[in-house]
């Protein structure tokens, strides 16, 4: 017989146990109380101090101590936990310089008023009711204050005593900083959220926990609605938060696709909300600059890496979120485009492959397109430009917030279509060679007015001493890995863009293992008459060694190199110069002159 009342007792310890935490599980999943109820702690246990004949009492550090003798239904508790976290979350612990009993029956009542209006929960059966002409606390304290607790009734969870504990002194490192109404303000805007996405059918309830806002879905909210740059952005991209999905696709922090509009964050990550916002940011950029489809021939990893570096540095100067430990970040590149951070990080392959970008080591976090692209994918790149650059508007045109000037040149510089090689090499030759005005003389008298030969008019032509110094340096790389078709397109273009600036003669070396100089040069026979010698090794120095020690050769005319880029290092001692390389190549040093890729 006294075995079985023991397991009787027992069982009713289980179900009251149960009925606890399933109200918890209630709480803990609804908006509103969502954020309060991670940050409290709550204690169910005979070795802490508790109301006696109350359910629960709540500190203002945010600890609740719960009766566990008593055995009450789940809806009750959540009515008494709900109960404790809004005298945090409406900051009932800050009133000072009043009577501490009276408002906290004045903070019950507020609350109880409140918990009756959302229909949330079971109030205790000992609470005596009576909701008429409650309002706020400062008319409910003025009214206790007159006429007595009695005036409107008893309403604390703690029943026979105060449940708001002011003795509770602990230093608990957990709750120090925790700023209660700013997560209860949360919560509300959550519900409200909630509620609006039930009309429209998104949520089967306010409640329901299979759509239960994240941490990150909260990040990407604040994009939509608080930072316009990337807000059109953030409500394009679906986010994936899959750990097994992340698993697979090895994305150890976050990742993003441009192609299947989708950015993965692992859950499994600790990151803060300010880190989260800052790794969110991180990614939108790699899309929003479109630096999935500017690697062209560059190493896609080492792309990625001086990516990173060059977006890192902005944002943290921006002050967007906080940037997590371990992202790239140099002082040393700071203020330098992507393209220049590639040129330096090449000449360390050893070094620099061993980074690892939000995805992990040896993968990128920009996923790049699968397959050619497509005419869905053209358009994508063209909503990607426009929403960027209606962002940078609306933050200029609103004075939102602090934009790096590399960062708003880069976006501007995505509206304008990318120039050809043979374009940038022309403005490259009008920056050298100004256009020559010519003069006006009548010891030559022009030719062209026939009709009149009675009257003479003069002539044009172009002083000599204008034409002096007027010239180039060309070497050309004959090594055997030269293509021809690379020389013919380089040198039809020499040619070509010389005559229309009225440069006449070029210096031309050509160059493998040692130079051949060939010396000044009609510009017409350049395009298709010069005989190549050569078709050795590949050394361009003494090409260049020849040309600065020349003095016939003017110390103002810049030189242009042709080679494949399978050259040795080039010291032309701070000459203006530029290459011409294939689309494709890598110079094996950072080059200080421009560099003209030919298709």
């Amino acid at each position: 017989m006294g075995g079985n009342k023991r397991k009787l007792i027992k069982e009713q310890h289980d179900i009251a146990l149960q009925n606890f935490e399933k109200g918890c599980e209630i709480v803990a999943k609804h908006p509103i109380f969502d954020y309060l109820y991670r940050e409290a702690i709550i204690y169910r246990n005979e070795s802490f101090q508790y109301p006696k004949n109350g359910y629960a009492t709540v500190t203002e550090r945010g600890s609740i101590y719960v009766n566990p003798r008593i055995r009450a239904d789940a809806e009750v508790w959540v009515y008494v936990i709900s109960h404790c976290l809004l005298h945090l979350g409406m900051g009932h612990f800050k009133k000072p310089d009043v009577d501490k009993k009276f408002w906290n029956a004045a903070c019950d009542c507020v609350i109880a008023k409140f918990l009756a209006d959302l229909k949330l929960g079971k109030p205790p059966k000992e609470l005596s009711y009576s909701l008429d002409g409650i309002t706020d606390e400062e008319r409910t304290y003025r009214k206790i204050s007159e006429n007595g607790i009695t005036a409107v009734g008893n309403f604390s969870v703690a029943v026979d005593m105060c449940d708001m504990n002011y003795g509770d002194k602990n230093n608990y490192y957990f709750s120090n900083n925790v700023n209660w109404e700013k997560l209860f303000a949360m919560g509300l805007s959550d519900a409200v959220k909630k509620s609006v996405g039930v009309v429209r059918g998104e949520y089967a309830s306010v409640c329901d926990s299979n759509k239960r806002i994240s941490m990150p879905q909260r990040v990407r909210d604040w994009f939509v609605s608080s930072y316009p740059l990337l807000g059109a952005l953030a409500a394009s991209f679906k986010l994936i938060e899959d750990t097994e999905v992340c698993q697979r696709m090895h994305i150890s922090v976050a990742a993003i696709s441009a192609e299947a509009q989708e950015i993965y964050i692992n859950p499994s990550c600790p990151l803060t909300e300010d880190e989260c916002k800052f790794v969110m940011a991180h990614e939108f950029l790699h899309v929003a600059l479109r630096h999935d489809i500017r690697v062209k021939w560059r190493d896609p990893y080492l792309w990625n890496i001086a990516c990173d570096y060059v977006i890192n540095d902005w944002l943290t100067d921006m002050g967007v979120g906080e940037r997590p430990d371990g992202l790239l970040y140099d002082t040393e590149l700071k203020g330098m485009n992507v393209e220049s951070v590639y040129d330096r990080i090449v000449t360390d392959l050893r070094k620099y492959r061993k980074l690892a970008t939000l995805r992990g080591t040896g993968y990128g976090d920009i996923i790049l397109p699968s397959r050619e692209k497509s005419e869905s994918y053209v358009a994508l790149d063209e909503f990607y430009r426009r929403a960027l650059m209606q962002g940078l508007n609306y933050c200029e045109e609103q004075s939102r917030g602090f934009l790096p000037a590399g960062l708003i040149e880069e976006i501007k510089a995505l509206a304008m279509p990318p120039l050809e090689w043979d374009v940038e090499l022309a403005k490259w030759f009008d920056d050298r060679f100004a256009p020559i005005e010519k003069k006006r003389t009548y010891s030559r008298i022009s030719r062209r007015q026939s009709s009149t030969p009675d009257i003479p008019r003069p002539n044009r032509y172009i002083p000599q001493e204008l034409m002096e110094g007027r010239t180039y340096g060309v070497i050309l790389d004959t090594s055997s890995s030269m293509d021809r078709t690379l020389l013919g397109k380089a040198l039809g273009a020499i040619a070509s863009y010389s005559l229309s600036r009225d440069v006449n003669f070029v210096r031309v070396v050509f160059c493998d293992a040692e130079p051949y100089d060939e010396g000044y040069m009609n510009v017409e026979d350049i395009a298709g008459r010069v005989k190549v010698k050569g078709r050795g090794g590949t050394i361009l120095q003494p090409a260049v060694d020849l040309l600065l020690r020349d003095k016939n050769f003017p110390e103002s005319a810049p030189i242009l190199i042709i080679t494949d880029a399978y050259i040795d290092k080039i010291v032309l001692h701070g000459r203006t110069h530029a290459f011409l390389i294939p689309q494709g190549a890598q110079l094996p040093f950072v080059p200080k002159g421009k560099v003209f890729r030919i298709d």
